[in-house]
């Protein structure tokens, strides 16, 4: 369980300190039209994660 913990603390975090990095060095090192693909992959990707490993309470 607590990697479950780890992991749900840890998904946002990611995502917002990695896309940011990722993004620009893709527009400088390949092109924009790279960086925006991996911008709308990685975001979706992300986005996917967070919603699969979200702690939400259950329905009695």
């Amino acid at each position: 369980m607590d990697a479950k913990r780890a992991i749900v603390a840890f998904t946002p975090l990611a995502g917002a300190l990695v896309l940011p990095l990722v993004v620009p060095v893709l527009m400088s090192r390949v092109s924009l039209t790279a960086s925006l693909l991996a911008a709308v992959i990685g975001a979706t990707a992300w986005f996917v994660l967070m919603l699969r490993s979200a702690e939400m309470p259950g329905h009695h």
